[in-house]
């Protein structure tokens, strides 16, 4: 893709299957008013300068690719901002996005869902963050805008439902003093049009931001496995049922040689949020001699915790009311949370405040508690949870007591003193901003709680979209965690395939793979069918299909989506590669795959995972019959044989 200068003096991004048009400065959500522009000429690009009232000067620095297949980017600059009124952001918009078939909305933070979406089907404007991607209607490739750095600014991507598609991109400024002369300038936007599948262009802006990190992104040097307390004993945890599930985990492992790394005690230990240096009566012991248990019991020691979180009936609030973030309109708290009726969070806070980490006692306090935790209490992962709330106001909604940082530097200064703390701890991010985490967290959840149902409140199709639509990342700015794996035999809603399916799809990733279960409970088949996946491999699968299936797209029920979504794993060290095929429908579908489609070259041989049989000879497609709901996982190999290759692969 390039960017010109049309006759009308708007920038366009054109040569790629989509085409921008008409792009004119925004400021504060507006089109600005200008009387001209002015070009300039650069080696391998051009300045555009439009003249605004009163001396304001809005430019855009457009830099073109040498190749075909690089990247060209944009910077906007806007210079002569009067003092009277606030800004609040600024960037470009763009008035038509032609041959877009779909675009890429993506979320903020692991609960903010990421999917596809057809602009045909759009009745309202969507707001998506960072980057996009569009899918053109007609034509093959892609084409991608996004951001290179996220430490510094939140940036957003508005699509306006109209025809064709309409597209506002804008730098959240957040810094609203404005100096005399200040030249206000964004991050650089990438521009460029990716000639493969959807995957293979995301993977290639993920490189971006990695490149542009610091500190650079932390890759674990192998898969994070465990066991977590929430999705099983939730909030009604005490020394005695930790430790029994401590046995039990300890015991299933020796047993059975499960890969069990992690042994994290979730919410539930302290009283109150924000008050993170108690704990319940229901562990007099208190924290310390709790995780040197679970370390002499040949476990990592983890703990949970909501740092930006503040009940209103904690210690800490009552005794600090100054540290938490002020209302602007209201000029009391701000409350993030309201629990008035019957659930309060297993707490007695009615509401939940956010804490101002720019008040210096603040974030000191901050300091303290994960100094206390990882020095005198032994954690070593951390567990941060909600971690959105420390940067999801601006200057417009809240007010901080030291003001002048944007909302994202203030949340990279909590993170980056974390990481400080914490040292080489392993630390897994939940609910937490995406992009601005890179280079500090270890691991980032990619999606919403697991649920005990196919649907309801909190529906599989919907955390598997998610994960699927941000594999692109993992193994590249963090390792990916699609949550836990439930393999009880009881007390969920699931069938049992598609209990067995959800375990597959998640360890397929080659991300976190942890389960809350008692494993003295847990049927042996299951058991074998975590000890399967956690010997997958190390590093992400792939998602050859992405733009194909409608688990991308924000539904389902989308015309012309394969309701099947397809996985594949790379040969490990057994030698084989797997390939996982999963019928998100609620009807039997069919399904045949040239191995070539997928990305593997040549025949291979193949043996369905819990069918027992092999393939009489090498292969070069995969046929199926897929139940509603369910999957199936087949390992292939160059070699005649995938019994020695497979030797924990084995049916149940």
């Amino acid at each position: 893709m390039r960017a010109v200068v049309d006759a009308e003096q708007r920038l366009e991004l054109r040569d790629g299957p989509v085409t921008l048009r008409g792009g004119a400065p925004l400021v504060n959500g507006r089109l600005l008013e200008v009387s001209g522009a002015q070009v300039s000429r650069l080696e391998e690009g051009f300045i555009v300068r439009w003249q605004g009232k009163d001396g304001l000067v809005f430019e855009v620095e457009a830099h073109n690719p040498a190749g075909d297949e690089s990247a060209g980017w944009l910077r906007c600059r806007l210079q002569g901002w009067p003092g009277g009124e606030p800004l609040d952001s600024f960037g470009l918009h763009f008035a038509a996005v032609e041959n877009a078939g779909a675009y890429l909305r993506q979320g903020y933070h692991s609960w903010d869902g990421s999917s596809y979406v057809d602009p045909e089907s759009q009745d309202e404007v969507v707001r998506g963050y960072a980057m996009t991607q569009f899918l053109p209607r007609y034509g093959a490739g892609t084409a991608l805008l996004g951001f290179e750095r996220h430490d510094r600014f939140q940036q957003t991507f508005t699509f306006y439902p109209q025809q064709p598609l309409a597209l506002g991109v804008e730098t959240l400024w957040d810094r609203r003093r404005i100096e005399c002369g200040e030249v206000c300038a964004s991050e650089r936007l990438f521009f460029y049009a990716h000639p493969s599948g959807a995957e293979d262009g995301l993977r290639s802006w993920a490189r971006r931001i990695a490149a542009a990190a610091s500190p650079a992104p932390r890759l674990p040097g192998r898969r994070i496995t465990g066991w977590c307390s929430w999705y099983n004993l939730y909030a009604a945890i005490h020394e005695q049922n930790i430790r029994e599930h401590l046995r039990s985990a300890a015991a299933a492992r020796e047993r059975l040689g499960l890969d069990l790394q992690v042994f994290q005690i979730d919410d539930g230990f302290t009283p109150e949020m924000g008050d993170w240096l108690e704990v319940k009566p229901q562990f007099p012991g208190g924290m310390r001699p709790l995780l040197e248990e679970i370390r002499k019991a040949g476990f990592i020691p983890g703990l949970w915790i909501a740092p930006f979180l503040v009940g209103n009936r904690s210690r800490l609030y009552q005794q600090h009311p100054d540290w938490v973030l002020k209302d602007r309109e209201t000029g009391g708290p701000l409350v993030h949370y309201r629990f008035y009726e019957e659930f309060r969070w297993h707490k007695r806070s009615e509401e939940y405040y956010v804490l101002d980490a720019t008040h210096p006692d603040a974030f000191e306090y901050l300091r303290r508690v994960f100094r206390t935790w990882r020095q005198e209490w032994g954690c070593e992962y951390f567990k941060t949870d909600f971690m959105y709330a420390g940067s999801e106001y601006g200057p417009q909604r809240a007010v901080y007591h030291t003001p002048g940082l944007t909302r994202i530097e203030v949340w990279r200064r909590v993170a980056e003193m974390i990481r400080q703390e914490i040292g080489d701890a392993i630390w897994t991010g939940c609910g937490c901003p995406l992009w601005a985490s890179t280079g500090l967290v270890d691991g980032l959840r990619t999606g919403h709680d697991v649920g005990a149902a196919w649907g309801g409140e909190r529906p599989a199709p919907e955390r598997l979209r998610d994960t699927a639509t941000r594999n692109f990342a993992s193994g590249i700015l963090w390792q990916s965690d699609p949550d836990v794996v439930i393999l009880r035999g009881r007390f969920h809603y699931f069938s049992p395939g598609e209990l067995r399916s959800l375990a597959i799809y998640a360890g397929m990733t080659g991300g976190l793979l942890l389960t809350s279960d008692d494993l003295s409970e847990v049927p042996e088949e299951n058991l074998q069918l975590f000890k399967m996946l956690s010997g997958l491999g190390e590093g992400p699968c792939r998602f050859p299909l992405l733009e194909h299936s409608a688990v991308a797209f924000d539904s389902l029920a989308l015309a012309g989506r394969d309701p099947v979504v397809v996985q594949v794993r790379p040969a490990g060290a057994r030698g084989a590669e797997a390939v996982f095929c999963f019928n998100l429908a609620d009807r039997p579908v069919q399904r045949t795959y040239p191995l070539e489609m997928l990305g593997i070259e040549g025949a291979r041989y193949v043996r369905e995972w819990d069918a027992g049989q092999e393939a009489a000879g090498p292969v070069e497609r995969l046929e199926m019959l897929l139940p509603p709901h369910e999957g199936r996982l087949f390992f292939l190999t160059s070699g005649k044989s995938l019994h020695a290759h497979l030797h924990t692969a084995q049916p149940l």
